[in-house]
């Protein structure tokens, strides 16, 4: 992949300074960049480095001013950070997409259609009455079973699997390991004390441009007719537990090792950090950002708040009380000091160990 400065910039909407006409063929941080790449310059602890890069282009804030002589084309535009993004989508799409054809062998049932462009790598499996849409890329190992649509430009990566009659939109990714569709936890207790499994029987929805990282898990719904869904633009993380009937709102993102139980609703564009813990048969507002490692019991109804701790209560009352938390100690020390003076018993936890 070789690309002139002036393409990348008509790319982003940006202004030249310099020579328009270099070749650029990898992209690269801005402190090891070689010839023939381009990098950015967002943060300014790091503009030493444009005066020493060997990178072909970086792209810069539109007032960027140098104070020293340059070597590099800069590339003006209005959010540089957001503008290398954009070349590293473009890059992701070139070696995601690049892969056509259908390897042997492979497997796929009857009346299961496929698109244009697409790409079935080896052992994959198509089941019976799938709809696989245009320049879809299903990598090696890949289980797709009976009944499942895919929507044009999405990819499924090796060892994915999807469970029948699971719907994915366009442009989703799913990274190797992830299962679709897999039973909910559902077991009725008996009177021996055992427990019967209660059938699932719904299926899970996902929605366009959501990307869902490797060895994430998104159970079926339990009743037939309804689904776990996952709304347009969401983004999980690796190792995340969504269990069945659970809803998340669009364009929320959520970190690796999070569980959330059934019948959950997640509210748009919330933000729910690593290892948290979320019970079943909640609401949680739009715009609510939860903390690592914090544990939701109850609905969250106000939106745009932001929680943390176990249980979970408002950030900044959170790090007030950890502040005290911290001095406790000191505290019951000069209390017990205090009721020495006083000639008082002292029932403090210290003198009690």
């Amino acid at each position: 992949m070789e690309f002139t400065i002036d393409q990348i910039a008509e790319l982003l909407g940006g202004e030249i300074q310099g020579d328009r006409n270099g070749k650029i063929n990898m992209l690269a941080k801005i402190q090891d960049a070689k010839s023939g790449q381009i990098s950015f310059l967002s943060n300014p602890k790091y503009e030493n480095f444009i005066y020493s890069t060997k990178a072909s282009a970086v792209i810069v804030k539109n007032d960027f001013k140098p104070k020293k002589k340059l070597s590099t084309t800069l590339i003006l535009v209005d959010d540089p950070y957001l503008s290398f993004t954009v070349l590293l989508e473009e890059y992701h799409k070139y070696i995601s997409f690049q892969k056509s054809g259908i390897e042997e062998p492979t497997f796929i049932g009857e009346n299961s259609k496929t698109g244009d462009n697409i790409y079935r790598g080896a052992f994959s499996y198509i089941g019976n009455n799938c709809k696989i849409g245009n320049n879809v890329k299903i990598y090696p190992h890949a289980f797709i079973g009976d009944g499942v649509t895919i929507g044009d430009n999405s990819i499924i990566h090796s060892s994915v699997k999807i469970y029948a009659d699971s719907k994915i939109g366009n442009n989703c990714e799913l990274h190797s390991g992830v299962v679709i569709g897999s039973d909910g936890f559902g077991f009725a207790p008996q009177d021996d004390g055992s427990y019967k499994t209660i059938p699932q029987l719904g299926n899970v929805t996902i929605e366009d441009n959501v990307t869902i990282g490797a060895n994430t898990v998104v159970d079926c719904a339990t009743m037939f007719g309804d689904s776990t869904i996952i709304r347009k633009g969401v983004k999980l993380d690796n190792l995340i537990q969504i269990a069945h009937n659970v809803e998340v709102g669009k364009n929320t993102v959520i970190a690796a090792q999070t569980g959330i139980s059934g019948s959950t609703k997640v509210g748009e564009h919330c933000m729910i950090g690593g290892q948290v813990g979320i019970a079943g048969h909640l609401v949680i507002a739009n715009n609510t950002s939860i903390g690592a490692q914090s544990g939701l019991g109850k609905s969250v109804v106000e939106e745009g708040q932001r929680l943390f701790g176990y249980p979970v209560f408002d950030v900044k009352k959170y790090f007030r009380s950890y502040a005290v938390f911290k001095k406790l100690p000191d505290v019951n020390d000069r209390l017990n000091e205090l009721e020495k003076k006083l000639g008082l018993r002292s029932n403090s936890w210290s003198e009690k160990q």
